[in-house]
C-alpha cells in the first residue's frame, strides 16, 4: 500500500466545486430532457424529486462519510469500516466492484463524451434528414468516433494524472462555473424566443394518467445518473475532505445544485421545442438528432448550439474526471505507484473496452455478447455496459451501501461524523429502511424485466 501522503482539497469552495461537478454530467443535461420527455414530463418529474430527497441524497451523505472518516480509497474505506465494525473484510469486494464499474463506465461514458466534442464544431442541421444522416455518419466510422471518443478519455486521464489540487481541482475551478453561466444563458435566451408556459405546463402540471411501473422505475433510476451515486466515486472524493467539513449541508448543496442543473435544462430545451413543435419525446437522438435541427431554425442558433454543447462537454469531463477517481486512489494505494502511472494504466483499461462499445455501432452492431446464453439478446456491447452499471451496479451498490452504513455502522459513529439533530434522525431512518427497501425493489425489478 502507498505511503505517499494524501491529498486535501484546498478550500471548501474547490471541495464543492469539484463535488458538484462530479454530481452534475450529462445524466442532468443530456439525459434528464429526454427521460422526463418519454415519461410524460411532471409525473416523472416529481418521482425523480422525491427519489432524490429520500434515496439519492441519503446516499450521498453515507459515502462522503466513509471517505471523509477513513481517508483511503473505496475499496481500503468500506474494508476499513467493515472491520471497525466488526464486520467481515470481505464487504471490500463492494468498493473493489466501484472501481470496475467505474473502469467500465469511463469507457462508453468516453463515447458520448466523443460526440459531444464532435458536435462542438458543426451543432447546426438544416433539416431532420440531415441531422440524422450527420449522427448516423458518425457513429457509423470506427474510426472517426474512436478518435473522438480517445481524445476525450485521455483528456480526462491528463486531468487526472496531475492530481486532485493540480489537476482535478484547476479543472472543475474553471468547468463548473462555466458549465452553470451558459446554462443560464441558455435557459433565458430559451425562454425568450420559445413558449414558456408550454414548457412550464409540461413539467409541473402532473397527468397520474402517465404513472406506469416504468415511467417510475426510470425516475428513480434518473435521481442515481443525476448525482452519481451508488458506484463511490463520491466516497474517493470524501476522502480528500477537511474533517472540519460539514457532511450533510455540503450533501444539500451538491443535491440542490444537481437538481437546479436538471430543471434548468428543462428550460433550456423545452420552450424552443414547444415552440417550434417538436417532439419533447425524442428518446437519447433529441440531443444529437432534434437540437440540431432546431439550432439551425431559430434566432443565432449556430451560437446557441456551441455553446450548448461546450456546455454538455463541460458536464462530461467534470463527470468523467470523477469516474478516475476510485480506481486511480486504489491503483496508487495498492501498487504504490504514482498517481500518473495509476491514471495512465486505469485509462488504459477504460479505453481498451471502449473499442468495444465504438465498434457496437458500426463493424460490430450486429454482436450481441450474451445472446448465446439467451440473455440481454438486444444489447450490444455498448448496450450491455450502459445496463449493466446502470441497472445492476449502481442500485445493488447503493443498496449494499446503504446497508453498509446504515445498518453495520455504528449510531456513535454515524453521529460522531455527521452530528446529532433532526437532520441525522432523518437521515438515519432513509439510510436504515427507506433506501435499502426501495434499491431493493429496483434493483430485482430492472433485472428480471
Amino acid at each position: 500500500m502507498s505511503s505517499q501522503p494524501r491529498e486535501q482539497w484546498s478550500s471548501r469552495l474547490a471541495f464543492l466545486l469539484s463535488t458538484i461537478g462530479s454530481a452534475v454530467g450529462l445524466a442532468n443535461i443530456w439525459r434528464f430532457p429526454y427521460t422526463v420527455g418519454t415519461g410524460g414530463g411532471a409525473v416523472f418529474l416529481l418521482t425523480f424529486l422525491l427519489s432524490v430527497v429520500a434515496l439519492a441524497l441519503p446516499l450521498l451523505i453515507a459515502e462522503l462519510m466513509v471517505g471523509r472518516r477513513y481517508r483511503v480509497s473505496p475499496p481500503n474505506a468500506i474494508r476499513a469500516a467493515a472491520v471497525e465494525a466488526g464486520a467481515s473484510p470481505r464487504w471490500r469486494y463492494l468498493g473493489l466492484a466501484g472501481v470496475a464499474a467505474a473502469i467500465l463506465v469511463l469507457s462508453f461514458y468516453s463515447v458520448v463524451g466523443g460526440w459531444v466534442m464532435a458536435y462542438i464544431l458543426d451543432p447546426a442541421a438544416d433539416s431532420a434528414g440531415i441531422a440524422q444522416a450527420r449522427f448516423d455518419g458518425l457513429v457509423g466510422d470506427p474510426v472517426r468516433l474512436f478518435g473522438w471518443s480517445s481524445l476525450f478519455l485521455w483528456a480526462t486521464v491528463a486531468i487526472s494524472a496531475r492530481g486532485i489540487t493540480g489537476g482535478v481541482e484547476l479543472a472543475n475551478k474553471v468547468m463548473t462555473p462555466i458549465l452553470f453561466l451558459l446554462l443560464l444563458a441558455m435557459a433565458g435566451y430559451a425562454m425568450l424566443v420559445g413558449d414558456v408556459a408550454a414548457a412550464a405546463r409540461f413539467l409541473f402540471t402532473p397527468d397520474f394518467s402517465k404513472v406506469t411501473p416504468d415511467v417510475l422505475l426510470d425516475a428513480f433510476g434518473q435521481a442515481f445518473f443525476a448525482l452519481g451515486v451508488g458506484a463511490t466515486n463520491l466516497m474517493a472524493y470524501g476522502s480528500y475532505m477537511d474533517r472540519g467539513e460539514k457532511v450533510i449541508r455540503s450533501s444539500v448543496i451538491i443535491v440542490g445544485s444537481a437538481v437546479f442543473v436538471s430543471l434548468l435544462s428543462g428550460f433550456a430545451v423545452f420552450p424552443v421545442l414547444f415552440a417550434m413543435g417538436l417532439d419533447p419525446a425524442g428518446g437519447p437522438a433529441l440531443t444529437f438528432v432534434t437540437l440540431p435541427y432546431m439550432f439551425a431554425h431559430m434566432p443565432g442558433g449556430v451560437v446557441v448550439g456551441v455553446a450548448f454543447f461546450v456546455l454538455l462537454f463541460a458536464a462530461a469531463i467534470t463527470s468523467a474526471i470523477s469516474m478516475m477517481e476510485a480506481p486511480v486512489s486504489f491503483l496508487s494505494e495498492r501498487l504504490g505507484w504514482k498517481r500518473a502511472h495509476a491514471a495512465l494504466l486505469s485509462g488504459g483499461l477504460s479505453w481498451g473496452l471502449c473499442i468495444l462499445s465504438v465498434l457496437s455501432f458500426n463493424i460490430w452492431s450486429d454482436v450481441k455478447p450474451l445472446a448465446w446464453a439467451g440473455l440481454l439478446t438486444d444489447k450490444t456491447f455498448f448496450g450491455l455496459f450502459d445496463y449493466l452499471t446502470s441497472n445492476v451496479v449502481l442500485p445493488g451498490g447503493g443498496c449494499l451501501i446503504a446497508v453498509l452504513v446504515g445498518w453495520k455502522i455504528s449510531r456513535a459513529v454515524q453521529a460522531g461524523e455527521l452530528g446529532e439533530g433532526l437532520a441525522f434522525q432523518a437521515w438515519r431512518f432513509c439510510i436504515r429502511w427507506l433506501a435499502p427497501l426501495a434499491l431493493a425493489v429496483i434493483f430485482a425489478a430492472k433485472v428480471v424485466e
